[in-house]
């Protein structure tokens, strides 16, 4: 069942729902096909068992929304808490909205993104972001058009693996 009834312009037999454990292979398989649009499949190493874990484990880490036409998922959204210090609010961080090639341009990818945004301002949320990458135009039009404004002024830095590992010596040795 939806928590999202059929609105004006979308079809019937389209709905918003969320993942269950059930749905890991179809979330990887989204995961792999965003990969691939963003020309980064070599760095997927997500696994199903890595997925359950993580989203449906003891502690989920994140949550995922399907969309479904006639009960075919056709795209996904995965989503987590992050928190403002200047507003002392929750926010919500978009980390992947992806919809088949052959169902764009039919307000699926708006329909999932508007859900987010819905369940960002029930939950009390000061902020909803997410990253695109800057040679992904047409997504950044899209969301220009719903009214997100880019963060000119910030630079996403990121750790992984090696670095990472790195960052637990030096704390555990006390520092550099």
């Amino acid at each position: 069942m939806s928590d999202q009834p059929t609105k004006p312009g979308l079809p019937p037999g389209f709905l918003i729902r969320p993942a269950t454990a059930a749905d890991v292979g179809t979330i990887l398989g989204f995961i792999r096909a965003l990969a691939t649009y963003e020309r980064l499949l070599h760095e997927v190493v997500a696994t199903e068992e890595t997925l359950r874990d993580t989203l449906f484990g003891q502690t989920p880490r994140a949550e995922v929304v399907l969309a479904e036409l006639d009960g075919r998922p056709v795209g996904f959204a995965l989503f987590f808490h992050n928190y403002s210090t200047f507003l002392a609010k929750p926010g919500i961080h978009l980390e992947d909205l992806f919809v088949l090639p052959e169902f764009r341009a039919r307000g699926f990818g708006k329909a999932l993104l508007l859900h987010v945004g819905r369940l960002a301002h029930q939950r009390g949320c000061g902020r909803y972001e997410w990253a695109v990458l800057d040679w992904n135009e047409p997504s950044i039009r899209f969301y220009k058009a719903l009214g997100a404004r880019p963060m000119d002024d910030w630079t996403v830095m990121r750790v992984t693996g090696e670095g990472l590992e790195r960052m637990a010596e030096l704390a555990a040795n006390g520092g550099p």
